[in-house]
């Protein structure tokens, strides 16, 4: 998994977290901490683009879900309490984490795996990366 960072400037500056590779056990630990790291140095609206990822694991997900809890402010449960993060998924949450992590260019297997665990309801989803800096 390679994973590397740009900044976009719309009406609030938005960093696009670019992914390659698989998104799985082996990494997704990677990604919440990449993540964590951009947090931390004040960037507040994120963009994922998964175009260069083939295919998300159950612990992918997790960690997408993690990712965007975490911009939202929300907290962020530590990698070894796994599966009880995702029942955090509520309407309640869904409003501002829309404000704050979207995703990008999903490729087919992906976008499939999104919409069936629900994540692609709780994260907007784009394949255009100018509406999708502009839609921050």
């Amino acid at each position: 998994m390679q994973i590397s960072f740009s900044k976009q400037e719309s009406r609030v500056p938005v960093i696009v977290m670019k992914l390659t590779g698989n998104l799985d056990a082996t990494n997704y630990a990677d990604v919440i901490a990449e993540a964590q790291s951009a947090y931390n140095d004040g960037a507040r609206y994120l963009l994922i683009d998964l175009s260069g990822v083939p295919y998300v694991s159950s612990a992918g997900l997790m960690s997408l879900h993690s990712v965007s809890l975490l911009f939202a402010n929300f907290s962020v449960k530590s990698k070894e309490s796994g599966r009880p993060a995702f029942r955090s998924i509520n309407a309640q949450n869904e409003k501002i984490v829309r404000q704050h992590v979207k995703l990008l260019s999903p490729q087919t297997a992906v976008e499939e795996v999104l919409d069936v665990v629900g994540l692609k309801q709780f994260l907007d989803v784009y394949t255009d990366l100018e509406t999708a800096v502009q839609s921050f």
